[in-house]
């Protein structure tokens, strides 16, 4: 009889990191579940896709990368290192801050979300698929999603919120991407979270007193494991030549530009968070950009101007808007729909503006593996 490893970073595949969760489920929170099951503009979604298309992927022309990277995730480095060990501090949840212990949680859910909606996505193409490569690339990705999404819920379940990602995974609403819009898409949130995690990291080695949670210990692994999914969509883009090029670069600039501008909007909303880190939301968010645009240049023949004018300006009425609308929804009534609509028109007004902005044209290398220096 097969047991199941007793902690999911010691789990080998996304099935059997799911299955310890769902055994651990009957602890679970209905509020953070509920949370984690909205689907708004800002929160994380699942995705399905066309896998018939990802299936037929032939990575020849990426073939030397392609295997050294695979085996670097064959290599599983990080096998055993998302659970609690000695490093692990206690944590006062009841006497932390009522605001720092609302945006805490909230940012921990979303990232739970985040994690395990990757996880699922990963999982279901090497469920459906027939290619050796690919259906190995997406069992590997999502096994590493699993053990982050588990890690993740171990920190909530000590706070009495845990979400059921059993229950996640049967009852939210999954979005269709076209496969060209999951790459570009993914690859983004890979390369972000990587950018995002290793400036948290970073910083708190500067500056320790701020490490108001011991789960930040862990991100410098974590954000290593980003860094390679992102990675491998770089290759995946790179087989067709036709995903970078022509009318293509327009969807990579919104994608740039929805990607970036959500960040900005949903840190905004978590300013105790942000405050306990010692990090300034403005400064937080121009260092992930710069790390990000940096990086995506291994694939992308464009990157966004984070330095023109009417950039951080449009970011903060983006952010000014998405407040109005949040306020309007509480206030309810004619009034409250009226300032909602107001709100929208404000944000989208925004966006288009920042959409606007030109972008910077570069050179993509010829090869475009890199390797984390950050």
């Amino acid at each position: 009889m097969n047991m199941l490893p007793k902690h999911s970073a010691d789990a080998t595949t996304a099935e059997e990191g799911i299955a310890i969760q769902e055994e651990q489920a009957k602890f679970d929170s209905t509020a953070a579940t509920e949370l984690a099951m909205s689907n708004t503009l800002l929160t994380p979604r699942f995705y399905t896709t066309d896998f018939d298309e990802l299936d037929a992927i032939d990575v020849s022309p990426v073939r030397e990368e392609w295997d050294a990277l695979i085996a670097q995730m064959l290599a599983d480095p990080n096998k055993g290192h998302f659970k609690k060990n000695e490093d692990w501090d206690h944590v006062d949840w009841d006497g932390m801050e009522p605001g720092l212990k609302k945006e805490f949680i909230d940012f921990l859910i979303s990232s739970c979300t985040a994690e395990f909606s990757g996880c699922v996505l990963y999982k279901e193409m090497k469920r459906r698929g027939n290619n050796p490569d690919i259906t190995q690339l997406f069992q590997l990705m999502a096994r590493d999603e699993a053990r982050h999404a588990g890690f993740i819920n171990d920190a909530l379940r000590e706070a009495g919120v845990a979400v059921n990602l059993g229950f996640l995974t049967q009852k939210k609403k999954y979005t269709y991407f076209r496969p060209k819009f999951i790459y570009y898409a993914t690859y983004l949130s890979e390369k972000i979270g990587y950018a995002r995690y290793i400036t948290i990291y970073r910083h708190l080695e500067e500056h320790p007193e701020h490490r108001f949670h011991p789960i930040f210990k862990w991100f410098r692994e974590w954000c290593n494991d980003e860094f390679s999914h992102g990675e491998a969509f770089a290759l995946l883009m790179k087989t067709d030549p036709k995903l970078t090029s022509g009318k293509n670069v327009w969807w990579i600039k919104f994608f740039l530009t929805a990607v970036y501008a959500t960040m900005y909007v949903r840190d905004h909303q978590r300013p105790a968070f942000h405050a306990a880190l010692g990090v300034d939301p403005d400064w937080y968010a121009h260092e992930v950009y710069v790390k990000t645009s940096e990086l995506t240049k291994q694939i992308f023949p464009v990157t966004l101007d984070i330095d023109h004018p009417r950039w951080q300006k449009n970011l903060e009425r983006l952010h000014h808007a998405n407040v109005q609308i949040a306020d309007a929804k509480k206030q309810g009534g004619v009034a409250g729909k009226l300032a909602q609509l107001a709100g929208s028109a404000k944000a989208g007004l925004a966006f288009v503006t920042l959409f606007t902005i030109p972008v910077k044209k570069h050179r993509v290398p010829d090869s475009p593996r890199l390797e984390p220096v950050y």
